[in-house]
């Protein structure tokens, strides 16, 4: 094991992970544990130091350089506060980064993890010889990230990109976690995915084949449920899919128009299992944009997959100049 390493950590409605990252993006030990999000602060807070400490127990007298931190928006960069976080209820204005560098001593940094993770894929992965890169992940949510000249762009307060909650149906069914109606998030992200399958389910005539893979339980589908009927090649998971897919190619047409990215990195759980749709994507994202060379910008799968979000932590400190010596004798 290597001496000077950057712990990443990565934080998310359901799990904590945690890993030892080097100066060349290599993640060289990780663990993954729950976590409690429905309870207090401080239970949500021993996930996040159980993640840690068994990454640390696992690799006794390691230099620990650094701490990165991803989690879920929107929260300040600036100064480490989680502040309202749909997926984490737990923390609202919650100061984690304090919270982590006084128990460990160790510097520490704290970003969207979409942040983080576009800057793995841009530093690292799929978007290395791009100098616009526009990063997507589709999970539970879904979360974007602007990567310009391997540096994530901020905006004024340190809370641009989110475009998972870019509204693009104000009369849309369900309100989103953040409050509005009709965001993408709403409408394309892991749960929505499980609630049009189970609306369209109690309205089928037969929906026994999309039903088999819940053990017959409606209220089981989930988006996994659904992907893996739409692989068997389900007729209604096929038509749930194929009518997000069809919203998602809306909202990436209206992003073409506002960025013009050189390269479009998609990552996340649902991403990673939704490669096969990425063709009709592009092409009607081209149909909703008025950007007429739309159809060259490249879809792309994202290199780290689920290690994305502690890649993306430990690059909040590898990519900065200022740290290159040391980051050279990792």
């Amino acid at each position: 094991m290597q001496k000077n390493l950057v712990l990443g950590v990565d934080i998310g409605g359901t799990k904590v992970a945690a890993g030892l990252v080097n100066a060349a993006g290599d993640l060289l030990y990780s663990v993954r544990v729950p976590m409690i999000t429905g309870g207090s602060a401080s239970e949500a807070m021993d996930c996040v130091h159980n993640a840690i400490h068994a990454v640390m127990d696992a690799n006794p007298g390691i230099n620990l350089h650094a701490i990165g931190v991803a989690s879920p928006g929107p929260l300040d960069p600036h100064n480490g506060v989680i502040i309202n976080s749909p997926n984490l209820p737990c923390w609202p204005n919650f100061p984690l980064l304090t919270e982590v560098e006084h128990t460990y001593g160790v510097p520490t940094r704290l970003d969207n993890d979409a942040n983080a993770a576009g800057l793995a894929e841009a530093l690292w992965g799929s978007g290395t010889d791009y100098k616009v890169v526009f990063y997507v992940t589709i999970g539970t949510g879904i979360g974007t990230g602007i990567i310009l000249n391997q540096r994530i762009y901020y905006g004024r307060t340190g809370n641009a990109a989110e475009g998972g909650h870019l509204t693009i149906d104000f009369r849309g069914p369900a309100r989103c976690g953040c409050g509005k109606r009709g965001c993408i998030e709403g409408l394309a992200a892991g749960p929505a995915i499980a609630a049009r399958a189970r609306g369209k389910l109690a309205a089928a005539s037969d929906g026994a084949g999309l039903l088999k893979w819940a053990d017959g339980d409606a209220n089981k589908i989930t988006a996994a449920t659904v992907v893996r009927a739409w692989q068997s090649n389900d007729p209604l998971a096929t038509e749930v899919m194929r009518e997000t897919a069809d919203i998602f190619a809306v909202w990436l047409g209206n992003m073409i128009d506002l960025l013009e990215p050189e390269v479009i990195v998609i990552g996340g759980g649902v991403g990673a299992a939704i490669q096969e749709l990425f063709p009709h994507i592009q092409s009607q994202a081209a149909v909703w944009s008025v950007n007429w060379r739309a159809s060259e910008i490249p879809l792309v799968p994202a290199k780290f997959g689920t290690d994305a979000g502690i890649v993306g932590s430990a690059a909040l400190w590898l990519c900065e100049p200022a740290l290159s010596e040391t980051a050279a004798k990792i």
